[in-house]
Parts: C-alpha cells; sequence; structure tokens
C-alpha cells in the first residue's frame, strides 16, 4: 500500500515522502493518526502541485538546518554520570540527556531528532542529530564518572594506613636477621 506521509514518520520517512507499507499499518495507524493518506493518483497529482508551490521555502529550511549543523560540527558535548567501581555507568546516557546539553549551549534541539546507541560506559561516543532529511550532524559525546572524585580522598587514606604497617615489617625482618 502506498502513502504519502503527512509528516515526519521516524524510521519511515519525512513529509512528503511517497512510502511503501502494509495495508494494516497504513489502514490502522498511519490514516487515522493523521500522518498520512492513500498515495491515489490525484493525491499524487496534488503533491506535485504543492512541492513545486513550497520549493523555495524548502530550501530555506534546508539552508537553515544547514546552518545550523555548520554551528553544532564545532560541539563537543562532556556528560558526567554516576558510574560503579568497575566503570560501568548506573542507568544510561540517552538522548534527552544530550538534548538538555545541547539547549544549556544555546540549540533547542528536539530530542526525537538525536539518536544515540545505548551508552552505558565511560568514555567517547558519537550521537547523530537528523535536522533535516537531507542534513545530519554527527557529535562526539564524552561520558565521565563522578566516581573518581570520591575515590581519590579513599585512595589517600589507605596510603597512610599501610605506610606504617610496611615499616613495622621491616622492623621484623631486621631483628631476625640482627639475631
Amino acid at each position: 500500500m502506498e502513502i504519502i506521509l503527512k509528516e515526519d514518520v521516524i524510521g519511515l520517512g519525512y513529509k512528503h515522502d511517497i512510502v511503501n507499507v502494509k495495508s494494516g499499518y497504513g489502514r490502522n495507524y498511519l490514516i487515522p493518526q493523521g500522518k498520512g493518506v492513500i498515495a491515489s493518483e490525484s493525491a499524487k497529482k496534488q503533491l506535485a502541485e504543492e512541492l513545486k508551490q513550497k520549493a523555495k521555502k524548502l530550501e530555506k529550511i534546508k539552508a537553515d538546518a544547514q546552518a545550523v549543523a555548520d554551528k553544532m560540527a564545532e560541539v563537543a558535548l562532556t556528560i558526567t554520570a554516576k558510574v560503579s567501581a568497575n566503570g560501568t555507568i548506573y542507568g544510561s546516557v540517552n538522548n534527552v540527556q544530550i538534548a538538555d546539553e545541547l539547549k544549556q549551549l544555546g540549540f533547542d534541539i528536539d530530542r526525537k531528532l538525536i539518536t544515540i546507541k545505548d551508552v552505558k560506559t565511560v568514555g567517547e561516543h558519537k550521537a547523530i542529530v537528523r535536522l533535516h532529511k537531507e542534513v545530519s550532524v554527527v557529535i562526539p559525546v564524552t561520558v565521565i564518572g563522578d566516581a573518581p572524585v570520591a575515590e581519590a580522598p579513599k585512595a589517600e587514606a589507605p596510603a597512610e594506613v599501610e605506610a606504617p604497617v610496611e615499616e613495622a615489617a621491616d622492623e621484623e625482618v631486621e631483628a631476625p636477621a640482627e639475631a
């Protein structure tokens, strides 16, 4: 079944695309939700006429998306997360946290436009921001743990405790050697 999309549908297509879907998906979801219409000959002609009229607006939207993409290409995000002792993150870093970080930097990006795989470890990762159907940006995301700050005092405390024990061990070793 051919459907003309009235809005962007993630994983399927963008507004004004003609896509092939299973008939149940089209009849039971896309058409009742107002996300698409059946691609009849008259609907295709109407779409072609509408696209001719909106060509300049679409070019402007694409140019604006490209300008934002150029600005975002220089951005590198650092996200702090709670980390366990073995370096895995409690929970995960997702597109909502990345959208919040971008908002703090002055980019108002919808979280649905951001794609990132499950981030459950500390380190370097990549997020993809799709600003337009032809414009996307890859943003490097560095995930750091907040645990090293908490572990630093703990590491110093055992070092102080171990120092006297080592001296005591040296004295015990020396005493039998003298006798």
